[in-house]
């Protein structure tokens, strides 16, 4: 990151917690979000700044700057080349690539980690909105079996009597039997609750990474091919694995 110009006057932080002063841009991730560090103009004093990578867009960046230091008059981020970065892009692509961030008069080039760690970071994101979603579905799914239970009960012991009541709750019974065998047609497997949380989370996860247009297909080949990397890579650096066939190594492994 390099400074080109410096004049500043003092003011205070809201969206940010102050570090050590640095003459820098930087950009790290923590507990899967990244968070991009900047030195503020009024009080000299850096300020870490925690975005959402899917959520979030650049304007958030902005605003969350020009609101921690009102001594900010101009902000903009510009791609390598100069050309400008609409507010509306997400912060996921924004970490792509190198960027400039221009604060009043001064300049910082911006470079963030590899591509591999906000891939990574993106599928973090997606799988947590996703068992957040499926937590929400089996809540739910409790509350339905306990309002019904009290409905079932509240018209047994006192609008009615267990004789009246005795063929709705049959029907209902019945018609839970019928759900689940139409939940084994539909998807060739039982009913069974572990298997159907984690049916339910996939296609949340799934559906959220068409959302993200996330490839997850080409992720999982990039993460196979790795993982065949450092198998051979193993091999080569073990002295007495180096001669001997792959299939060797697997069984012995």
């Amino acid at each position: 990151v390099h400074q080109r110009i410096a004049s500043w006057q003092n003011l205070g932080a809201v969206y940010c917690s102050t570090v050590v002063p640095s003459d820098d841009v930087t950009v790290v991730y923590q507990n899967g979000l990244p968070v991009i560090s900047v030195r503020l103009p009024s009080r000299r004093e850096r300020c870490q700044f925690t975005l959402k990578p899917i959520s979030d867009s650049v304007g958030v960046f902005l605003r969350q700057l020009q609101e921690e230091d009102r001594g900010i008059d101009r902000v903009a981020i510009y791609s390598p080349d100069g050309v400008r970065v609409a507010a509306s892009t997400g912060i996921d692509l924004l970490l792509l690539d190198d960027f400039k961030l221009v604060i009043n008069d001064l300049t910082y080039h911006v470079r963030p980690p590899k591509r591999g760690k906000i891939v990574t970071l993106v599928r973090i994101e997606i799988s947590r909105k996703a068992e957040k979603r499926t937590t929400l579905v089996l809540w739910g799914g409790l509350a339905y079996m306990a309002t019904q239970f009290g409905i079932l009960a509240r018209l047994t012991w006192w609008e009615y009597s267990w004789d009246i009541m005795e063929p709705v709750t049959y029907f209902i019974t019945y018609g839970s039997a019928m759900a689940m065998y139409a939940y084994f047609v539909m998807t060739r497997q039982e009913y069974v609750y572990p298997e159907a949380r984690d049916r339910q989370y996939l296609l949340f996860f799934h559906k959220g990474a068409k959302k993200s247009r996330f490839d997850l297909e080409k992720y999982n080949q990039l993460k196979d091919a790795i993982a065949q990397a450092e198998m051979d890579l193993k091999r080569l650096r073990d002295p007495l694995q180096v001669h001997l066939p792959l299939r060797q190594i697997g069984e012995k492994d």
